[in-house]
């Protein structure tokens, strides 16, 4: 879905980043977007960070197969 920009002020800005970045206004927002995101998750504590990483992992689904131990002993030689 496009995105329709209605400020002179917001569209003005897009104007000097691309002019800047010597790219287009469409690339000037997607970058402002990116960087902002970036600087959020910057914001985040590391135990915040850790959570959302823990959630990520217990939402796969689980392979129902057991852990062998034998297997992994044979990687280290035991």
């Amino acid at each position: 879905m496009p995105l329709s920009i209605r400020s002179e002020e917001v569209n003005r800005l897009a104007e000097e980043l691309a002019a800047k970045r010597h790219v287009t206004k469409t690339e000037a927002v997607k970058l402002a977007l990116v960087n902002e995101l970036q600087r959020e998750q910057v914001q985040k504590t590391p135990m915040e960070r850790i959570r959302e990483i823990q959630d990520r992992v217990a939402a796969l689904p689980k392979s129902g197969l057991e852990a062998d131990k034998a297997f992994y002993d044979s990687l280290n030689d035991e």
